[in-house]
């Protein structure tokens, strides 16, 4: 990975993976591949999507057979409804029970959601309604919309999401990020929030992506993506400097070949292994990443480490730079299986107090070498229960408010029974207008987790309006949002 700075991005150049650079993309005889008329680079007799929306390039599942049972899936999801519906008491008095649902996986329907509540995101959106449609409304700063343009069309151009140039994904990508550089003007755009939004796109609106892509950057992983990567500095010395305690034999031969951990990790890190990881275990690592915080992002670069270079047997192959380069740049497949790999990463013992007691220790030597830090980032938030203790939430804003709004059915009264109603006692006048009084959603979540899994779209259509809004259609195409 070479890598290149520009402002304050980092742009890679990928020699082996189509995945970031478009140029590499296949060329195959032309086909439609939806409504846009100029697809993003490539066109494809073989339009079969994956079960993740992956079409062709080297995320796109093999067709591995690991889906969990119907049964045990309902299951799971209706324990996460009923989380998700007293969200704050589970927070606060079954932590222990919500990591452990994360470190299992999220059900794919109720994962967008499920980020955006761990990420503090559907709090902080609750607390600022409207900004983001006054952010999108603005025209935006030319030096950060020409680069965002450049960008979109390197964004997992083989997700039927991305795939077309101007597309749904790729207008609603332009939307967030723009928003985001308007949101901090002082920080701008770097590269590297493409993916990670990206992603976040994959599994909910515009809107919603934008407020856990400000959480990622504001909380998770602060410092990040200002001018000067001085943040993403720091946590290579870190890793480096865990990686001696995990895997002594990794340890010393990054150190005797002077391999800097800016050159394997930069990647890897901001980009939260989304173009690293093969997608199962990508939505694996952010489940447990949103939960726990950046000690997984650590602990997956520590196991691959490890893997790749923690025996003698393995270090044969690799007797200089350009050797462990390139064995880092292209990973065995089977340590990066999302079972072997999710249960490495539980496993491994790096604790958020690991992590901020080295990182204290890697800043003094900074300051020597360095001098003070440039960009001064808030304190790093390890995980969805410290978000929260930072802000507690009103019950207000943890509320779940349905994007499908069904009209109830008007019904026509006879003059008979209009003049019975009159003679109604008051008693009997002030319950009617308590029960007849029109509710915000007039089929209300019910109670019964099994009865609150994605029902509302089995309502007659003719009764179902989607609310209006600037939000693309793939709101609608990967997530009921309830």
């Amino acid at each position: 990975m070479a890598k290149l700075q520009s402002g304050n991005g980092v742009q890679w150049r990928d020699s082996k993976s189509p995945r970031g650079t478009p140029d590499n993309l296949a060329e195959h005889e032309s086909s439609s591949l939806g409504s846009d008329s100029e697809l993003n680079g490539f066109a494809n007799t073989e339009t079969q999507a994956d079960r993740y929306g992956f079409i062709g390039g080297a995320q796109q599942s093999a067709g591995e057979n690991d889906d969990i049972p119907p049964d045990v899936l309902r299951q799971r999801e209706a324990k996460w409804l009923d989380m998700l519906n007293s969200w704050d008491k589970w927070m606060a008095k079954k932590h222990k029970k919500v990591k452990l649902r994360c470190q299992k996986g999220i059900p794919p329907s109720l994962r967008g959601r499920a980020w955006l509540y761990l990420s503090g995101g559907k709090v902080k959106k609750e607390q600022n309604l409207g900004k983001f449609q006054e952010l999108d409304s603005q025209p935006g700063d030319p030096k950060w919309l020409d680069v965002i343009e450049k960008d979109l069309h390197r964004q997992f151009p083989f997700h039927e999401m991305f795939v077309a140039r101007g597309g749904h994904g790729q207008q609603d990508l332009f939307r967030v990020l723009k928003a985001y550089t308007l949101h901090r003007p002082e920080e701008g755009y770097c590269q590297a929030q493409a993916p990670i939004a990206a992603v976040l796109l994959m599994h909910m609106p515009a809107e919603d992506a934008f407020w856990g892509l400000v959480q990622i950057c504001e909380k998770y992983l602060p410092g990040y993506y200002s001018a000067g990567l001085e943040a993403i500095q720091l946590d290579g010395e870190i890793l480096f400097a865990l990686l001696k305690r995990v895997s002594p034999v990794a340890h010393r031969h990054l150190k005797k070949h002077k391999i800097d951990p800016i050159l394997y990790m930069t990647e890897w890190f901001m980009c939260a292994f989304s173009r690293t990881l093969p997608w199962a275990s990508v939505l694996r690592v952010w489940d447990m990443f949103f939960c726990e915080g950046v000690k997984i992002i650590f602990r997956v670069g520590l196991v691959l480490l490890k893997c790749m270079l923690g025996s003698q047997e393995k270090l044969k192959a690799c007797q200089g730079q350009y050797e462990t380069m390139e064995l880092l740049r292209s990973i065995e497949p089977r340590y990066m299986h999302e079972v072997f790999l999710v249960q490495e990463v539980i496993e491994l013992p790096v604790s958020e107090r690991d992590i901020e007691k080295e990182h204290l220790s890697q800043l003094r030597r900074w300051k020597e070498t360095h001098g003070e830090l440039h960009c001064k980032s808030p304190p790093r938030m390890h995980g969805a229960k410290a978000i929260m203790a930072a802000e507690p939430p009103s019950r207000q804003e943890l509320k779940q408010n349905p994007t499908i709004i069904v009209e109830a059915p008007q019904t026509t009264e006879s003059q008979a029974d209009k003049g019975k109603k009159v003679k109604k006692g008051k008693t009997e006048k002030n319950k009617d207008a308590i029960n007849t009084s029109p509710p915000l959603n007039p089929y209300p979540l019910p109670r019964d987790p099994a009865l609150q899994s994605d029902n509302l779209s089995q309502l007659p259509q003719k009764d179902t309006l989607l609310q209006s809004s600037s939000q693309s259609l793939s709101s609608a195409e990967h997530d009921t949002y309830l």
